[in-house]
């Protein structure tokens, strides 16, 4: 199962993350700002290094724990990444996430990649469910995931400690089922 890549929207670009868009993930994945919601510190250089290794050398799709990091290209420049990770193959369930440089918040462009990731999962790579679990108090994001018609089907209360801060954080998990999506 492979999807063909690059995959183009209206807008953007997504294609596989490579090792040289190190820099250009740091240059958010180091803001307190984007952090908060990832429930881990800002990321150093090496930190988004590690981040692309493991996308470029995930197992094939179809294996559990296959990850599918795409860079979201705009106009050449990379604004952010979004992908999916194969949680369980035995029940095609696929986790989705996405993260934006903040300049580029509010125009459409994480639903616009999301919603070309959710076309590829429930095509090529024949995912049953695809599931998103967010912050409760990044708005931006759960609107993102009404946008696309997931549904909210959890809110976990105080359930994971954000390492950056000490607080603990609530999180909501929305889902779609293949026969869901209207493309």
């Amino acid at each position: 199962m492979r999807v063909e890549m690059p995959i183009r929207t209206e807008r953007l670009v997504l294609r596989p993350l490579r090792a040289e868009d190190a820099d250009a993930l740091h240059a958010y994945h180091r803001r307190e700002d984007v952090a908060r919601y990832l429930y881990r510190p800002p990321l150093d250089r090496e930190g988004c290094a590690k981040l692309i290794a493991r996308s470029v050398e995930s197992p094939e799709w179809g294996t559990t724990g296959a990850d599918l990091g795409l860079a979201v290209c705009l106009r050449g420049q990379v604004i952010g990444e979004t992908g999916l990770r194969l949680r369980s193959a035995l029940a095609a369930q696929a986790e989705i996430g996405w993260v934006f440089a903040p300049e580029y918040a509010g125009h459409g462009y994480a639903t616009e990649a999301a919603r070309a990731v959710l076309a590829a999962a429930f095509g090529p790579l024949k995912v049953h469910r695809v599931y998103a679990r967010l912050d409760a108090d990044n708005k931006p994001s759960w609107r993102v995931c009404e946008r696309l018609g997931m549904r909210r089907e959890a809110y976990l209360v105080d359930s994971d400690v954000n390492p950056a801060t000490g607080t603990w954080g609530s999180e909501y998990v929305y889902a779609m089922l293949a026969r869901e999506f209207a493309g």
